[in-house]
Formats: C-alpha cells, structure tokens, sequence
C-alpha cells in the first residue's frame, strides 16, 4: 500500500513518523489513510483511495501503516482503521472513520476546499515536525 519517495502527484506517498509533520504542511490539502495489513476493510478502501488520489493530482494524498508507525498512530488518537484525516493549510479539519465510496470521498474533499479556515481545524499529530 505504500509508494515509492519522492512523491508523485496521483500516487499515494507512505508516511512515517519523521515525514508525517513536513508532508501535511508541503500542500493546501493533504488526505491522510491510516490502515494496517491484517485489517480487511482497509484492504478493500486502498483501490478506492488510489483511485481518487490519481483523478485529484493537485491534492497529496498519503498512508501511515499503523504497524509500522505506532507512535504516530497514537499521537493521531487512532482508534479504529481505516482512519482518513483531511488536513488544510496543515491544520486538521475532518476525520473519517472506515471506507468510503469513491463519491463520498470527493465530496468530502471539495467540503473541505470550500470551508472557511477562520473556523477551521486543529493542528495535526506533533510526530515528524522535520
């Protein structure tokens, strides 16, 4: 479920913990999936995810293997998987948990475009500042 560095717009960028804080700041919107290998519902989303993330080249859209990244899974306060965070300007400004449907998924992207960050968000997980 990971891609290869450095990152290229359309393909989904794996995070870890060291890269995590620099990569939701690199764009205006950064999606965020957090999923595990034994978890089967993750396994269903990722195709969906790919999906949208190569219609949506103007958006980062990256993983965290919580497996591989439990650090940085509890400083996110990830409770169940998938776990999507949609982050704005590097402020997070809507969580999702489980799978969505393709359409689901862009329509909470262009909700997000279009909030008004006066009012938006909270920092996201203090792991990787560098």
């Amino acid at each position: 479920m990971s891609a290869s560095a450095p990152h290229a717009p359309g393909r989904v960028l794996a995070l870890t913990e060291t890269t995590f804080g620099s990569a939701i700041r690199s764009h205006e919107l950064v999606v965020v999936d957090f999923w595990a290998s034994w978890c089967a519902p993750c396994r269903r989303f990722f195709p969906i995810f790919a999906a949208v993330a190569a219609e949506h080249p103007e958006v980062l859209f990256a993983s965290v293997d919580t497996e591989s990244e439990p650090g940085l899974a509890a400083a996110a306060n990830i409770r169940a998987l998938p776990t999507l965070m949609l982050f704005r300007d590097g402020l997070l400004v809507q969580t999702h948990q489980g799978g969505l449907r393709a359409s689901r998924l862009t329509r909470m992207l262009e909700a997000v475009r279009a909030q008004d960050m006066g009012s938006a968000g909270a920092p996201g997980p203090e792991a990787g500042q560098g």
